[in-house]
């Protein structure tokens, strides 16, 4: 799915009431099925660009257009809908419900998307990022890592149509970040889905044809 954005602005009120300008993108594209790394100075933006682009937070103004659909233009509920629907988002901060297993978690990605909750292919799923043994563990009894993997295999559940990751390797070791970054790939690649990564890992975005700085596109005090 293809991704275009257009003066795109988003700023945020600081305490004292002044205007904190966080985002300012004239334009920024992606192919259908196109993988890009997103890289930049910690507090430059890039989660609330990935969060503005996946509706969760509405821009101040401009355009975005995915597979030709304006998120911009949405009500709340229909950004929601076709979030669940459309597009897979790795969040940093997990984002996984305490209350529930492993396993629950990822079935309950496909609920929200409105899909036919296939348990199989959410066990394989978490099997590929190596939980098989975690199947039924709620997060607080998951290292931080395993529960970064299952978020994964939650974002992969649906095969989204655009995927997004922020920073889904950050809080992996060494042993799992890159079976956490091949199969985040291939399934995209295999599925056609576009992937907009953010990472600071340059051992990670080494391994991408396209790296975008964001400070070369996004011009926040412009």
């Amino acid at each position: 799915m293809s991704l275009e954005l257009k003066n795109v602005k988003k700023a945020y009120r600081e305490p004292g009431g002044r205007q904190l300008p966080v985002l300012n993108i004239a334009n920024f594209q992606m192919a259908s099925g196109e993988q890009v790394v997103l890289v930049g100075s910690s507090g430059g933006g890039k989660t609330t660009l990935l969060n503005v682009i996946a509706g969760i937070t509405t821009a101040d103004e401009g355009d975005v257009l995915i597979g030709g659909t304006n998120v911009a233009r949405l009500s709340e509920a229909a950004r929601d809908r076709f979030r669940a629907e459309r597009i897979g988002y790795v969040f940093q901060t997990f984002n996984l419900l305490p209350a529930f297993t492993a396993l629950e978690n990822v079935l309950l990605g496909m609920s929200f998307g409105g899909q036919k909750v296939d348990k199989s292919r959410a066990i394989d799923l978490l099997k590929q990022v190596g939980l098989s043994h975690r199947l039924n563990h709620k997060p607080a009894q998951m290292s931080v890592g395993e529960q970064q993997r299952t978020s994964v295999a939650r974002a992969l559940v649906n095969t989204p149509r655009l995927l997004l990751a922020d920073e889904p390797t950050a809080n992996v070791d060494s042993a799992n970040q890159q079976t956490i970054l091949d199969l985040l790939r291939k399934s995209c690649r295999d599925s056609g889905v576009s992937l907009l990564l953010v990472t600071h890992a340059s051992e990670v975005a080494n391994q991408f044809d396209r790296v975008e700085k964001l400070a070369d596109f996004n011009r926040p005090q412009g």
